[in-house]
């Protein structure tokens, strides 16, 4: 388990710090180069923000994984539970959404446009993701379940009020 949950940690490190880091790298000296922004500016908090909204958001779904899903984030030690509990009442994605506000709060912080189309980019593949494989696998390990959680909980666009359904009992 500690394993898979290393190699978890791993690889969300690869998506938020390696990547940019690498671009961050390669337009260096460019008039793409990223350049901090200053704390007197309102986009050097707004990214900050971002970064830790998304942080403390991945940090509690990996939490909830491990604890009540009995697995990781990854496909070879998937959670063997379907978990519908805190932010998974709202969006189906959290994971992904809190992916998506640390990179959008790096582009920010660092004020670059390649961290802003690697966030879109990475966006764009877990639109792609999701919809052809993820949801699929999830439909056919979990049934109808994951159907009628589909059903009542968007994948992007969190609802107000918490889904308090279960398999049993719809909102």
């Amino acid at each position: 388990m500690y394993k898979n949950l290393l190699l978890s940690i791993i690889v969300f490190l690869g998506k938020v710090v390696i990547i940019p880091g690498v671009l961050v790298w390669l337009t260096k000296g460019t008039q793409f180069a990223a350049q901090l922004a200053a704390p007197h500016q309102i986009i050097f908090w707004a990214g900050l923000i971002l970064i830790a909204a998304g942080a403390g958001l991945d940090l509690w779904t990996l939490q909830l994984f491990v604890t009540h899903g009995e697995g990781t984030p990854t496909p070879w030690k998937p959670p063997q539970k379907l978990v519908v509990l805190g932010p998974y009442r709202h969006v189906r994605n959290p994971m992904i959404s809190g992916l998506l506000l640390i990179l959008l709060g790096e582009a920010l912080l660092l004020q670059s446009l390649p961290l802003l189309v690697w966030w879109g980019a990475f966006w764009l593949a877990n639109i792609i993701f999701l919809q052809k494989f993820e949801e699929r696998n999830l439909l056919a390990r979990h049934g109808e379940d994951y159907a009628q959680y589909m059903a009542h909980v968007p994948r992007w666009l969190p609802r107000l009020r918490p889904w308090t359904g279960t398999p049993e009992k719809n909102d």
